[in-house]
């Protein structure tokens, strides 16, 4: 008799009219998960590149996409249709598996802080090779270039690391007009100029590291990334937390709207 749909004075609208909009949102978001797994999957851009470049046995970021989507928009569903039609096992099957996902949250940020260092690894692997591939995917490319404008770093550990690159390499053998050099997106940025200089990083690293620092980013973006986690933590853990809360939050009000619902069941 879960899926009747029974109405009494004690069951709170409040509660499941903020259930149906809390889902709404979720349901929603699940959409768009969903949207940008299914174009990535169509474009077969950079999401499905970045597979071929990382030590996860070929794992494909876009199914990270499409899973969590459709897991947001069957829970967000399962929400807004248990809340109007106050049918508790929708309800229940909401709060359990949103605290199934808040358990594995919880999981994942224990076992990060633990094999922090297999992250920093990763990160270092992920890096190396995408310079060694840069120029053979445009999409890996302005992935990499955006990283090192954004975190302005150059390399994995520093602008070495472009060495791993058969057309920046410094070998002997190398007879391309980029040797010894850094991609521009590594180049420190003058405000004065409106134009991307594109050749700004020829023959940069044959430069004494002195000279080095002025012309390109020396530090490289696995430091960088570290140094903003530190400078930020205060932000990263307040977002992390803020979504935990917030899981919890709907978690309760599903328990709350199922017991008043019960409740009215057992008054007839």
């Amino acid at each position: 008799m879960s899926g009747k749909h029974y109405k009494g004075p004690e069951v709170s609208c409040c509660i499941k009219y903020f259930i149906f909009g809390f889902n709404v949102i979720f349901w929603f978001l699940g959409i768009a998960f969903l949207g940008i797994g299914l174009w990535a999957w169509n474009e077969k851009g950079v999401l499905s590149n970045i597979s071929s470049i990382t030590d996860l046995g070929g794992f494909d970021p876009v199914w990270l996409f499409l899973v969590v989507g459709g897991v947001m928009f069957i829970l967000g569903f399962a929400g807004c249709i248990g809340a109007l039609r106050e049918n508790t096992f929708l309800l229940k099957f909401f709060s359990v598996f949103l605290g199934i996902i808040f358990f594995l949250e919880l999981t994942a940020g224990i076992l990060a802080f633990v094999f922090k260092d297999w992250i920093k690894d990763q990160l270092y692997f992920f890096i190396n090779n995408n310079i060694r591939a840069y120029r053979d995917d445009i999409d890996l490319q302005n992935l990499i270039d955006f990283t090192q404008e954004y975190w302005q770093c150059c390399g994995a550990f520093g602008a070495d690391d472009w060495n791993l690159n058969i057309y920046f390499n410094c070998t002997d053998s190398n007879a391309s007009r980029e040797r010894c050099g850094v991609p521009f997106s590594c180049c420190t940025k003058d405000p004065a100029e409106d134009v991307i200089n594109t050749q700004c990083g020829y023959d940069a690293r044959q430069k004494p590291e002195v000279d080095q620092q002025i012309v390109i980013y020396t530090k490289g973006c696995v430091p960088q990334f570290e140094k903003w986690l530190q400078d930020n933590l205060t932000i990263v853990a307040g977002i992390f937390i803020g979504i935990a809360l917030l899981q919890i939050f709907g978690i309760c009000l599903a328990q709350n709207l199922v017991s008043d619902i019960e409740a009215v069941r057992n008054s007839w």
